[in-house]
């Protein structure tokens, strides 16, 4: 018969609410065990009634007597509503689209504009239906003399009609000839900042124009928000500063006086609620030279990139943040420096679940329930704090760093290695207890090496994840970078692979306990001309090392991840990646990219492990493909899965490497 809930006869399991009502049979004992059966919030009178659905990561949370449920998508994947509910059929969407790349240093790069930001409400069908939702990445800075990149669309498509709605990316920010040229920003969801002036009386720069519009459709519009780029002119006295870009809450600021902040991006609470607004897609800063070194302008709120100093010796442009759409900073006159990456976009799909009150025991990131459990879900930095009716119990950690980026070409670029990842148990002591916590951000994007140059190391290291319990700090280490040159693979939570055309070891993992494992050595045979980077390690495997001869030629793929706990594995959140064995996979390694002069090139896979054959499936566990053609850049590691990027194609300056993703932490405990 099993437990005693809707009528007697029915188990929780089998009892139907539209088919049987609530007539007739015995109240609900406790509606407790129906939440911790399905997964949703505890504690309510009556169960979760709102609709049924799955994908993303899952976030529930109380704003006044309602309780929402959002679905969290920092990666490609699919909503599907698979129930009716309620509470009417009207979801509420965010869309935004990936950060421009701000503009190269020759000179005075403008703020990469904000990815554009769609939000509204869209109807939904009382049938099963799946809505298709792809997310933007960043745009790359500008290297040397060149604008920066435009970020990828956000789309989410709606299979009735059908339609798509599309978040345009940012603009890049403009760079300047040297001495002259217009320096305008790119148009973009939000436009570009336009580059700094080197002499007087040159043309000014003109801002990038904004393109985000509204987007109807059949079953809803979309309200499309985004705004043009500063502009520049020759100030007095001559302080060279980079516009902002713009942001989807204002416009970037002129370049005129030092003043090229990014404009303003816009707060949204889909994602937390109205208690923790988010803010998201702000333009990036301008450069700014000037003698001594300064500092350049701030991004705008909402992750853009802060601007690159004075030349010489001014800090380095900064990346707009990860899954906010912010832009990138412009950087400064610097033959060798390359503006920041714009952040990836993101989508946020909210509706109503229920009325009634519900509690956790604490408080921070994204809450959600699941066999018994409270599950804390940080894809981005934050504080986990204890409640007054937290009951000490221990804690289940995940901490996973940033995974490497994967090496431009320098024949056959190492794959970057997964960020670190640590696992376990731990009290945490009474009410109250407050825990910082770290998420890495993935290792950005290196630009390619002028022709003819085969180092120094091609990639950039991930960075560390922590979680600060009250007994000690917990620390996943970033993956390291894969090798462009002749050097090793760096060293890191997992180490990079190597480079093809110096047959390099693979950076090792040297951490205790262990966090990961190390990348695979690169491989040559002259000639015919074939080179062969290693894959960078993964969480649960080494990567695999080039293998080259006369006739073949593969890369290493990257090594295999792990799967999450099974506390984590809710089966309505898509936490993770896929993996060899069903989802909720992470970590990792990023393949090694090839180049071959003669013939076809081998392929390799992110996350495999061992060497694939043609019916490999793959990537796995959020590790990116190396490049194995001419012209195609390596993929980027999956946003919160701590993969490692795969490795650029080619000889000298033919293709990039992928970023590696950002890591996760998770906290849960007994509901």
């Amino acid at each position: 018969m099993g437990y005693l809930g809707r009528r007697i006869g029915k188990s929780q399991t089998t009892a139907n609410p539209q088919a049987d009502g609530n007539t007739g049979g015995i109240l609900d004992l406790f509606s407790g065990g129906y939440f911790q059966r399905t997964g949703n919030m505890p504690n309510y009178v009556a169960p979760v009634s709102g609709l049924t659905a799955t994908g993303g990561v899952i976030s529930d949370y109380i704003s006044g007597p309602a309780v929402y449920r959002a679905h969290i998508f920092t990666s490609t994947g699919t909503f599907t509503v698979t129930a009716p509910g309620t509470f009417g059929d009207t979801v509420e969407y965010l869309v935004v689209a990936g950060g421009g790349g701000g503009g190269g240093g020759n000179y005075h790069g403008g703020g990469g504009g904000a990815g554009g930001l769609l939000e509204g409400s869209i109807t939904v069908p009382a049938v099963p239906t799946s809505y298709t939702i792809t997310i933007g990445a960043g745009g790359n800075g500008g290297f040397n003399a060149a604008n920066g990149s435009t970020g990828g669309n956000t789309t989410l498509l709606d299979p009735r009609g059908p339609t798509t709605f599309t978040a345009n990316g940012g603009g890049g920010g403009g760079y300047a000839p040297s001495g002259s040229g217009p320096a305008v920003g790119q148009p973009g969801g939000s436009g570009g900042g336009a580059a700094g002036q080197s002499q007087a009386g040159s043309n000014n720069g003109a801002a990038g124009s904004a393109t985000q519009t509204p987007q109807p459709g059949p079953n809803g519009t979309l309200t499309g928000y985004g705004f043009n780029g500063g502009s520049t002119s020759f100030p007095s006295p001559a302080i060279y500063q980079g516009a902002g870009g713009g942001g989807a809450g204002g416009v970037g600021n002129n370049g005129t006086t030092g003043s090229g902040v990014g404009g303003p991006g816009r707060a949204n609470v889909y994602a937390y609620g109205p208690t923790n607004p988010t803010t998201y897609a702000g333009g990036g800063g301008g450069s700014v030279y000037n003698s001594p070194p300064g500092i350049g302008a701030a991004g705008g709120p909402g992750g853009g990139g802060t601007g690159g100093g004075g030349y010489p010796g001014g800090p380095a442009a900064t990346s707009g943040t990860y899954s906010t759409g912010g832009g990138g900073g412009g950087t400064e006159r610097n033959a060798t420096s390359t503006g920041g990456s714009g952040g990836s976009g993101i989508v946020v799909v909210r509706y109503q679940i229920a009325s009634l009150t519900a509690t956790a025991k604490a408080t921070g990131g994204l809450i959600s329930f699941y066999s018994g459990k409270t599950i804390h879900t940080f894809t981005s930095s934050g504080t986990f704090a204890t409640a007054p009716n937290w009951t000490s119990s221990p804690v289940e950690y995940v901490v996973l760093a940033g995974g490497g980026s994967g090496a431009p070409s320098g024949a056959g670029g190492g794959g970057g290695g997964a960020g670190g990842y640590l696992t376990g148990t731990t009290p945490i002591g009474a009410h109250p207890v407050s825990t910082s916590i770290q998420v890495g951000g993935g290792g950005g994007v290196k630009s390619n090496l002028p022709v003819g140059y085969h180092g120094p190391p091609g990639g950039n290291p991930g960075s560390n994840s922590s979680a600060n319990f009250p007994v000690g700090t917990i620390t996943g280490y970033g993956g390291g970078a894969g090798s462009g040159g002749n050097y090793i693979g760096d060293a890191g939570g997992s180490g990079g692979g190597g480079n093809g055309g110096y047959s390099n070891g693979g950076g090792p993992s040297p951490y205790t306990p262990t966090q990961g494992y190390a990348g695979g050595a690169g491989d040559n045979n002259n000639p015919p001309e074939r080179y062969a980077g290693g894959g960078g390690g993964g969480s649960g495997g080494a990567g695999q090392v080039g293998q080259c001869t006369p006739s073949t030629n593969f890369a290493g793929s990257g090594g295999l991840g792990v799967q999450l706990p099974a506390t984590f594995q809710n089966p309505t959140s898509s936490v993770g990646a896929p993996g060899p064995s069903g989802n909720y996979w992470v970590g990792g390694g990023g393949s090694g990219g090839t180049y071959t002069a003669d013939t076809g090139p081998g392929t390799a896979k992110g996350g495999t492990g061992p060497q694939p054959t043609s019916s490999t499936v793959g990537p796995y566990a959020g590790g990116g493909n190396g490049s194995n053609s001419p012209g195609v850049n390596g993929t980027s590691g999956l946003e919160s899965t701590g993969g490692g990027g795969g490795g650029g194609f080619g000889i000298n300056a033919a293709t990039l490497g992928g970023s590696g993703g950002s890591g996760i932490v998770l906290i849960a405990y007994p509901s």
